[in-house]
This record gives C-alpha cells, sequence and structure tokens, in this order.
C-alpha cells in the first residue's frame, strides 16, 4: 500500500469481522492504534488487536460509532518513516498511543521523553526507561510448546511414521524465535528424534511466500507446519487446505488467533489443527483501562499461561480426545513450574541451543517455483 500523506501514517477507514459488547458507559478517553503490515483485518495479530480495541469502547463491527472520534488506527508501512510518523502522531494529544508491533520499539526512543505527557504502550517491544511508556510482553514458548506436543501427539494417533514438522516466521526477532523455540520444544517432549525445519519469509505480508515454503515442505512429506508470520502465515493455511482437498494427511498450525475458520475446506473440516492462542486484544484493553483508572506505570510485564494470555485451541474435532487430555496435562505442568520452557529474553544461551537442532531453509523465490 502506498503512503498518500508524507507527514502521518495512512488513516485507514476499516470494516473487519469482529464482535464485541456495548457497555453502559462508554470510556471517554482518546487512543490510536498504530500498526505496521497492510490490513488490520490480518485474521491474526492486528486483528486481535483491534477487537481488543473495539471491545474497550463497546462497539460492533459494522457499527463503530465511536470511531473517529474517540479512537482511529494508523497504518505504517514503510520502516524508515516510522520515528517521523510516531512523533507525528504524538503532537496530537491523545491519551495513549498503542503501538503493536516491536518494529516501532527502537524509533520511540528518543520521542516518549519528549512528550512526557503522551502515554504510549508497546505490544512485544522491550523496556524503555520512560515513566510513559508500558510495554507488555507475552510467554509465547510457552502456548508454542502446547501447539508443538500436540501436532506430534496427534501425528501418533494417527499412525503417522516418522513425522516431520516446519516452522514459517516472519521477520526475524527474538520475539519470533520464541515461537519456535517452544514449539520445536513440544514436538521434541513426544518425538525426541522428530525433523524439524524452519523457514523466514521477512515479511508480515507475503503469503506468496509461505505458501511456496509450505507446499515444498508438504509435497516432501512434512505433517505439520506452524507459521509465526502474521498476515504471510495465511499462506501455509491455504496449502495445507489444498492438499487436504487432495487427500493428504496435512495439517497448518495456526497463530495468535483461533484460525480454525481460516482453514475451512468442507463440512465440518479445517486444515487447521489448532493455533497457538495470544491474547493480544486482552494487552491492548489492559493498556487503555490503566490510562482510564489513572493506574497506568511503564515497564514491562510478560503475559503467560497462567493468566489465561496464552494457550491453544481445541476447536478441530478430529484432534484426539487422547490428545487433548495429554496436552492439557501439559499445561497444567508449565503453569505449576514443572515443565520450564526457555525463551530468547530470559535464557538465550539456552533457546539458540534449541535452534540448532532445527534444519534451516531459506524461503521458495519466483524463480524457483
Amino acid at each position: 500500500m502506498k503512503r498518500t500523506i508524507s507527514t502521518v501514517c495512512v488513516l485507514i477507514s476499516l470494516s473487519v469481522f469482529f464482535c464485541g459488547c456495548h457497555k453502559n458507559t462508554t470510556p471517554t478517553i482518546t487512543s490510536k492504534l498504530i500498526t505496521d503490515g497492510l490490513v488490520i483485518n490480518d485474521k491474526s495479530y492486528n486483528a486481535d488487536a483491534w477487537e481488543g480495541l473495539l471491545h474497550f469502547y463497546g462497539d460492533t463491527v459494522g457499527d463503530e460509532k465511536n470511531f473517529g472520534t474517540l479512537y482511529d488506527v494508523v497504518i505504517c508501512n514503510n520502516p524508515a518513516l516510522y520515528h517521523s510518523d510516531i512523533r507525528a502522531v504524538s503532537e496530537e494529544n491523545l491519551d495513549i498511543l498503542i503501538l503493536t508491533s516491536f518494529s516501532f520499539v527502537s524509533a520511540l526512543q528518543g520521542i516518549a521523553s519528549l512528550y512526557p505527557n503522551q502515554k504510549y504502550l508497546t505490544i512485544d517491544g522491550f523496556s524503555l526507561p520512560d515513566s510513559n511508556v508500558m510495554n507488555y510482553l507475552f510467554a509465547t514458548e510457552e502456548g508454542s510448546y502446547l501447539v508443538g506436543a500436540l501436532a506430534a501427539l496427534q501425528a501418533q494417533a494417527e499412525g503417522v511414521s516418522n513425522p516431520k514438522f516446519g516452522f514459517i516466521g516472519g521477520i526475524k526477532s527474538d520475539i519470533v524465535t520464541d515461537f519456535e523455540v517452544g514449539f520445536v520444544l513440544g514436538i521434541h517432549s513426544v518425538l525426541p528424534d522428530a525433523e524439524i525445519y524452519d523457514c523466514y519469509v521477512d515479511s508480515w505480508m507475503h503469503p506468496d511466500r509461505a505458501a511456496a515454503k509450505a507446499k515444498d515442505w508438504y509435497d516432501r512429506g512434512v505433517y505439520a507446519i506452524y507459521s509465526a508470520a502474521g498476515l504471510s502465515g495465511n499462506g501455509t493455511i491455504a496449502e495445507a487446505m489444498a492438499h487436504r482437498k487432495a487427500g493428504k494427511n496435512v495439517w497448518a498450525i495456526g497463530v495468535d488467533k483461533d484460525q480454525y475458520e481460516e482453514g475451512i475446506y468442507g463440512v465440518d473440516k479445517s486444515a487447521v489443527l489448532t493455533s497457538m492462542i495470544k491474547r493480544i486484544g486482552n494487552a491492548v484493553e489492559m493498556g487503555l483501562k490503566a490510562v482510564q483508572s489513572g493506574t497506568f506505570n511503564g515497564g514491562s510485564r510478560v503475559l503467560n499461561l497462567k493468566d489465561g494470555s496464552v494457550g491453544f485451541s481445541t476447536t478441530n474435532t478430529e484432534i484426539a480426545p487422547e490428545v487433548i487430555k495429554q496436552v492439557s496435562a501439559l499445561q497444567n505442568s508449565i503453569i505449576s513450574g514443572k515443565i520450564k520452557v526457555p525463551a530468547t529474553y530470559k535464557d538465550r544461551a539456552a533457546a539458540e541451543e534449541v535452534i540448532k537442532s532445527v534444519k534451516n531453509e531459506a524461503m521458495i523465490t519466483e524463480n524457483e517455483k
């Protein structure tokens, strides 16, 4: 999408498929949701953030009464202009600016101190020293461990011999690596010698790249692919659908939201086995409520399995009942501390050791399709 305004991000009029609940009293604080990518309705990360914002204001899709007055959305898709864009929006004196990509945090450095009365909420960023910047991280390695274990257990339940697995990431970073680390450890907790591949497509907005790699892997016998790649990951789901329609026993694993519906290819049939749930919308709403209640404080907080901020979906009825039971037991073991899942931000050496066990492959280029 090309920019049409040079000094500030493109303002987007939205029509997306969400539901919310009206509240008796509409909050009066003003906010803007700032995100990267091409669309808010990516059916994954951005979509969940938008859902949290709508829910806070009591609005619903198609009835966004407060859109453009109390809240708005800006989409930034040129990294070279992140700094100037964020600074321009900071001049508007809103109660809170919500930045939903870790890519924005470097640009925010130096800006926050210039606007001490402007509150900023960052999602998946890193802690800044400014008291007006609140950051929420997620223990995605915990939820990813569960979907990895589920995929391996399902392969066993289906009698698949020597199943292989794949991980497709968007833009490589510590945040995305944590998805992979948990996934790999979850698989290996069930199948210690399982072969696992990974590929980073270097974009949140290119489902064609993920689709090309997913097709390659599925054709080579990979059983399940987990994508943490925003809109790009939809390419994996599309390929899983095509292969299952052709009678191939393959699966896609969704991310952020329950992506079961994105994989529907027949009556009560979805190519999405499970999804790693990451409730970004909860974090957005928590930040808004903190401003409203006067309890907003700077610093980072980690949301995890214990507080219900990450998890796994069981919508697909093809998941064997005994598999759900086993994964639920693993979830309890993580919550109790019996199982500890390393993450890059808290144990880089352990995380890097996990990644060494994975076979890295380059993405497929146009000429190679």
